[in-house]
C-alpha cells in the first residue's frame, strides 16, 4: 500500500475565539484523514498575534513567520483584540505582513446561501445566492499598511497603489474562476468593481480588466461602481457571480456578503499566491464571546474545506479533493438535518456541538 502523502500545514490559532474554532476543525480534519485516507496533514501550532504581542513585544517571532512561509499550507482562526495595537494605533495583524511576503495577491471569498441559515433578504431568491468576491489583497489601499504619514498632526496620508503586472494576473485568476464555475453550472460572469468615475487609480485598474476580458471570451464581463455594487448585494445579489475590487473595496463587500447570507459564521476565506496559500474564516476574533463556546465554526470549517482542495489540485492528489467535497457536504447535511444549528442564528449548537455533527457526518 502506498504511504499518503504528507502535508506541512503551520496552524495559528491566533486570538479571541480564534483557539475554539481552529480546536474543533483540527479535530474534523483529523477524522476527515482517517476517513479519507491517502493524505496526512501534520499540523504545527504556531503561536502570534495581539495576545502573544502583548506578552512578547512582537506579533509573531521570526522562526514561527519562516515555518509558515514553508508550510505548504497556513490554516488561520482569528487575529486581533480590540485593546491590543501598535504604537501608530494600528491592529495586530501580522497576516497581512503574510500576504505581502507569501505574494497571496488572490482573496478568495465565496458568499453563498446555505440551506436552513436565515437570511435578512425577505426575497425568496436569496436561497440562490453562491457568489465569490475576490479580493486583491497585495496592494491597493492597504499598500500604505505601516507607511502612512501624520504630519504634525494636522494631516495624515495614506497612498493606493495599482500596478499593471499585478492587476494582469489577478483578473485572469478571476476569469479562470469564472470560467471553472460556470463548467459546473455558475453564470460564467464577471464583473469589475471599482470607482473609475472618479479616481485615476480605479480608472487603470478598469482598463487592464477590458484588456484581459478579451482573452476570456466565453466569460461575461462587467462593470459596477462600488457604491452601485453595495446597493445591488442588497437588491439582487442572485443576479452576480465573481465579483473582483481593489483590497479595500473587497474586504468592505465580503462582510457585506456575510451579512446578506446570515452573519459571518458562514464566510470563509483563502487567500492565494503561486506558491502559498493562507485559510482563514472571514470573520474577527470576537473577544466579548472567547471562551463561551458560543462561537460558529463553520467559517473555519469551510476554510479548512477551501485549503484541502487547494492542495488537491496544486500537488494533483484526489483524496485531499474527496477530502474538501466530504467536509463540505457534512457541512450543508447537518443544515439540512438541523443537526447543525448554531448559536449565532439562534440555534442550541455551540462551537463543539457543530463541530461533533460535522464529525458525525462524515463518520456515517
Amino acid at each position: 500500500m502506498a504511504h499518503p502523502k504528507e502535508f506541512q500545514i503551520a496552524v495559528i490559532p491566533g486570538d479571541g475565539i480564534g483557539p475554539e474554532i481552529m480546536k474543533s476543525c483540527v479535530k474534523v480534519l483529523e477524522t476527515l484523514q482517517a476517513n479519507i485516507g491517502g493524505f496526512r496533514l501534520n499540523m504545527e501550532h504556531l503561536p502570534a498575534g495581539a495576545e502573544y504581542y502583548r506578552q512578547n513585544g512582537i506579533d509573531i517571532s521570526e522562526e514561527a513567520f519562516e515555518k509558515a512561509r514553508q508550510a505548504d499550507a497556513i490554516l488561520l482562526g482569528a487575529i486581533g483584540l480590540p485593546d491590543v495595537r501598535f504604537p501608530d494605533g494600528t491592529e495586530i495583524a501580522p497576516h497581512l505582513r503574510m500576504r505581502v511576503e507569501f505574494d497571496l495577491y488572490a482573496g478568495v471569498r465565496p458568499v453563498r446561501a446555505f440551506p436552513e441559515v436565515p437570511s435578512p433578504l425577505a426575497d425568496p431568491r436569496a436561497a440562490k445566492i453562491d457568489i465569490i468576491v475576490l479580493r486583491e489583497c497585495t496592494e491597493g489601499l492597504f499598500a500604505s499598511h505601516g507607511k502612512g504619514e501624520v504630519l504634525d498632526d494636522r494631516e495624515a496620508k495614506d497612498t493606493l497603489v495599482i500596478t499593471r503586472s499585478n492587476c494582469e494576473r489577478f483578473f485572469d485568476f478571476g476569469f479562470r474562476l469564472a470560467r471553472k464555475r460556470k463548467e459546473t453550472g455558475g453564470k460564467g460572469k464577471i464583473t469589475c468593481v471599482d470607482k473609475a468615475n472618479v479616481f485615476r487609480s480605479y480608472a487603470f485598474f478598469r482598463k487592464i480588466f477590458t484588456e484581459r476580458a478579451r482573452l476570456f471570451p466565453d466569460v461575461t464581463a462587467g462593470y459596477s461602481y462600488i457604491d452601485a455594487m453595495a446597493l445591488d448585494l442588497v437588491r439582487r445579489p442572485w443576479e452576480f457571480d465573481v465579483l473582483v475590487a481593489e483590497n479595500m473595496f473587497a474586504d468592505i463587500l465580503s462582510d457585506l456578503g456575510g451579512g446578506i447570507i446570515g452573519g459571518m459564521g458562514m464566510a470563509p476565506c483563502a487567500e492565494i499566491g503561486e506558491n502559498h496559500g493562507l485559510f482563514q474564516p472571514a470573520h474577527g476574533s470576537a473577544p466579548d464571546i472567547a471562551g463561551t463556546s458560543k462561537a460558529n465554526p463553520t467559517a473555519m470549517l469551510l476554510s479548512a474545506a477551501m485549503m484541502l482542495d487547494w492542495l488537491g489540485n496544486k500537488h494533483d492528489h484526489q483524496p485531499c479533493i474527496d477530502a474538501a467535497g466530504k467536509l463540505e457536504a457534512a457541512i450543508v447535511t447537518g443544515l439540512q438535518s438541523g443537526n447543525i444549528r448554531p448559536m449565532e442564528f439562534g440555534g442550541p449548537h455551540g462551537t463543539e456541538d457543530v463541530a461533533r455533527a460535522a464529525i458525525d457526518c462524515i463518520e456515517i
